[in-house]
């Protein structure tokens, strides 16, 4: 519950930042605009933004001199980026107080493990390993094929690792059972001869999927795994072998020629160090990013007039972002503050934030009276955009720092970062930023050419050329208003896309693909998976994909051994008791995603007893056989903890299979039926630490939006006066969240803790493009509905396409990184921004010709 109030905390932030945004933006493009954000407050902030952004114009050499100080100093911190990345998966993409943790924790401390009786099922943990696929299209068992396997296994059982001057081989630091190697059985029954495969019948399919003969015995198979464990008390040593291993079969090549065999291979350590190389994936797009996003912010600003050409001013806000993301990530990093991939991508969406921000201080500037002096255009340009920023910027920094308290290690980290890095962003565009764009007025009030600084004419004199007019000449303005000519852009929405739009056969048009598009949003939901593919990790090339996909083709129907504990003092001499456990037991095994009870030492027991003509219905005849029993057993010993005379607590193993449940209903059903039991009885697998972050993510991530669309909506009421353009704020969120579910599924994005953060968090930009437009057209004078949506297209339509743009930008070069984590939050981002794009400036306007009496309502 406390990861979704997080998870709801940032998404009503997000939205808070952009409906007060969109409030501001209409205060300044709309001249009919009549509410605001009332409050003592704001009044006390406006004299003071004022007076910031005077100041600002009167000194602004000051304020770029010491930003670029304070980053020099802070961006140091970057020296200590490796020593404090913290990547671990179970640590950072996990519940730190996930249930599995805590069910481990008991197994460890009531079954910890024997070195010298190693047994697989009975690990706490997954333990230090090596395994390896083989696989081939004819028959794995065939001679030529077992051959291969053998030498392969003779290399690896070969490998000679050095740690500190210490050589070793396999046989010193492997797992034993009574002294000997943990071996793979298939070869002990062939004596690692390929040829003994003809006088051995296997009837145990254990090397999935096999033929049987008319005798029920196997006769070929696809694929056969052969597991290599190592002692857990000297990991260092076993990751030192585990690395030689892994260079020796990325050489490897096979030798058979009758069949064509395929060696994939992992290792306890490879999730890991995979895991980490996609953040090396994802540096080198930095560069990229921001090249694309000066060029986009210069291609926004340009003006055909040389004076009120703005290409610098945009350069350097782009350069200001970056200043606060090398801040930020600097001071935290001086703050010993780990560093966890996730937040590699707050780079891109700062980006975006800097860049909305920059647009606004740029538009406000416009707006100015161009014969007001620097300061004083500064000083009407901070009173309009200045506060929309700082309220932003409060409500974003806010959401961001709140949700510190969530449970993910990884979440946490991405919230810290990101709301650090929002906070200089804002302190930077208020005082660098707007010490450029003060020294770029200066410029202008001199009637300065924007590339060569040199005085230029506003008019043509008399006798000069095309070019020279092209080149030579700038600084007009409207003379009616005193500010800047209309951008092409708004001429376009006004005269050519805003009619277009309002004819009967275009609305006709966009209902029919409205209609198209919840249709298949809705298909695409039915279709919505969920779980996370553990894959999904690593990048797109690396040797673990070929193993989890071969894993995944021929070992998918047997699941883990699944351990079964008895929480504390039980009564096994009582038959009524065993007896009832016993039901218990066969609940489990009566559970679609439980082929049986792979060993119990309490049914071993009782064989044992009846063998030996004992009575164990008393607690004393019980106990003293058992301790017999057990002496006989070693290795069942380790499933009973015997605590002062008493069984304090005992395990029993359940083999799963997976062929028809998923992860997710395999662990559900498990922990149900064990609560269902009187018995006090605990699941656990070393698996379950992974499956804990997905197993509520499908309820969690629906009451989440349900919640925040809900909060949204009254969040608008408070807002934006007119209760109908709140319900159309609403809508928009419902109908936007239902087409990004919907295609997310379609393009085969499952619904994971990847994209569940993703879309929570970016499904705020969707707000903006409706909030824009439908308070325009409720605020609209015009007496005729299609009049006022083309007002507001006009308004509004260039800055929602600009910002819709600005946010692509930040995010397009994810689209080529070799991630998935990266490329998940590029495609969601992007069907956010499209989506969203497409109902501010189709949908809604359409649908809001339909309800002309909004603005009757308004005038009530």
């Amino acid at each position: 519950m406390q990861f979704i109030l997080e998870d709801l905390r940032i998404f009503t932030h997000f939205h808070c930042r952009l409906l007060q945004r969109s409030i501001v933006s209409l205060e300044a493009n709309c001249s009919t605009f009549t509410g605001g954000i009332p409050g003592s407050l704001l009044q006390k902030i406006v004299p003071f933004q004022k007076n910031l952004g005077k100041f600002v114009g009167l000194h602004p050499w000051w304020f770029v001199t010491l930003p670029l100080l304070v980053s020099a100093g802070l961006g140091g911190g970057f020296y200590f980026l490796n020593d404090l990345k913290s990547n671990d998966i179970e640590e950072q993409f996990t519940p730190k107080n996930g249930r599995a943790k805590a069910e481990r924790r008991f197994f460890q401390e009531n079954f910890p493990q024997i070195d010298s009786q190693f047994s697989i099922i009975r690990l706490n943990t997954d333990g230090v390993f090596a395994s390896l696929i083989f696989s081939c299209q004819t028959n794995i068992l065939s001679v030529a094929a077992l051959e291969e396997v053998i030498r392969i296994d003779g290399q690896v059982r070969g490998i000679t690792a050095t740690h500190d001057a210490q050589t070793f081989v396999f046989s010193d630091i492997c797992a034993t059972v009574n002294g000997t190697c943990n071996s793979n059985v298939m070869l002990d029954v062939l004596h690692y001869n390929a040829s003994n495969i003809h006088f051995v019948n296997i009837t145990f399919p254990e090397y999935c999927p096999v033929e049987l003969d008319h005798n029920g015995f196997v006769r070929s198979a696809k694929a056969m795994r052969l597991f290599y464990y190592l002692k857990e008390s000297n990991t260092t040593l076993g990751d030192a072998w585990l690395q030689e291993l892994i260079d020796l079969l990325s050489n490897v090549t096979t030798s058979v020629t009758e069949v064509s065999t395929v060696i994939s291979y992992f290792t306890s350590m490879s999730r890991q160090q995979e895991f980490e190389k996609s953040t090396l994936s994802v540096t080198e797009l930095f560069a990229i990013t921001y090249f694309l996003a000066i060029s986009f912010s210069i291609i926004s600003c340009l003006r055909f007039d040389n004076v009120r050409n703005k290409a610098w001013v945009a350069s350097l806000g782009v350069f200001s972002t970056a200043q606060a993301v090398l801040s930020s990530f600097g001071l935290l990093l001086l703050m010993n503050v780990p560093f966890v991939i996730t937040v590699a991508s707050s780079p891109f969406l700062i980006l975006g934030i800097g860049i909305d921000d920059m647009f606004i201080m740029i538009s406000s500037w416009q707006r100015t009276n161009i014969q007001d002096t620097v300061p004083d255009r500064m000083a009407e340009t901070y009173r309009e955009a200045a506060i929309s920023i700082t309220i932003t910027t409060l409500t974003d920094v806010l959401a961001f720092y709140l949700s510190y308290g969530n449970p993910f290690g990884s979440v946490q980290s991405f919230c810290l970062y990101a709301g650090t890095a929002i906070l200089f962003c804002y302190f930077y565009n208020i005082t660098f930023f707007g010490a450029c764009l003060a020294l770029n007025g200066r410029r202008e009030g001199a009637n300065r050419h924007w590339l060569t600084c040199m005085k230029v004419p506003e008019e043509v004199p008399p006798g000069r050329s095309k070019a020279y007019t092209v080149c030579c000449v700038g600084g007009s303005y409207n003379h009616d208003t005193g500010t800047e000519e209309e951008h092409p852009m708004t001429l376009f929405f006004r005269k050519y896309y805003g009619p277009f739009l309002t004819t009967i056969w275009s609305k006709a048009i966009v209902v029919f693909f409205y209609s198209v598009y919840i249709a298949v949003s809705v298909y695409g939901c039915l279709q919505l998976k969920e779980g996370i593919d553990l894959k999904n990790l690593a990048l797109d090339k690396s040797y673990i994909v070929q193993y989890y996909e071969a894993e995944k083709t021929y070992f998918r129907y047997n699941g883990p051994n699944v351990m079964l504990a008895v929480n504390g003092t039980f009564p096994y001499w009582e038959e009524n008791e065993r007896n009832q456990l016993e039901s218990c037991i066969m609940q489990f095994q009566e559970l679609d995603s439980v082929k049986n009870l792979s060993t119990s030492w309490l049914h071993s027991y009782e064989k044992y007893a009846e063998q030996h003509g004992s009575n164990i219905s008393t607690e004393a005849t019980f106990k003293t056989l058992l301790y017999q029993f057990l002496d006989h057993h070693p290795m069942l010993k380790q499933d009973v903890n015997i605590t002062n005379n008493s069984v304090a607590a005992s395990r029993l193993f359940l083999q799963t299979i997976v062929q028809n449940s998923t992860e997710k209903n395999m662990l559900n059903s498990l922990r149900k039926t064990a609560e269902s039991c009187p018995c006090p009885l605990l699941v656990y697998h070393p698996a379950f630490i992974y499956h804990d972050q997905y197993t509520v993510i499908g309820h969690v991530t629906l009451q989440t939006i349900t919640m925040a669309t809900a909060v949204m909506l009254a969040i608008s009421l408070v807002l934006i006066p007119n209760p109908l353009c709140a319900l159309w704020v609403a809508f928009a969120i419902a109908s936007v969240i239902l087409g990004v579910t919907g295609f997310m599924a379609l393009l085969n994005i499952s619904l994971d803790s990847i994209s569940m953060i993703n879309l929570v968090i970016s499904i705020g930009f969707s707000v903006d493009f409706s909030a824009h437009i439908s308070y325009t057209f409720v605020s609209s004078t015009k007496p005729d509905v299609n009049e006022r949506v083309v007002e507001a297209l006009t308004h509004l339509g260039y800055p929602i396409l600009q910002g819709a743009l600005s946010t692509i930008v930040g995010v397009v070069v994810l689209s080529a990184s070799s991630s998935y984590i990266f490329r998940t939050l590029f495609t969601i981002v992007m069907l956010v921004i499209a989506f969203g794009l497409l109902h501010g400036i189709a949908f809604i306007p359409v649908f809001l010709t339909f309800f002309g009496f909004c603005h009757k309502l308004r005038q009530d």
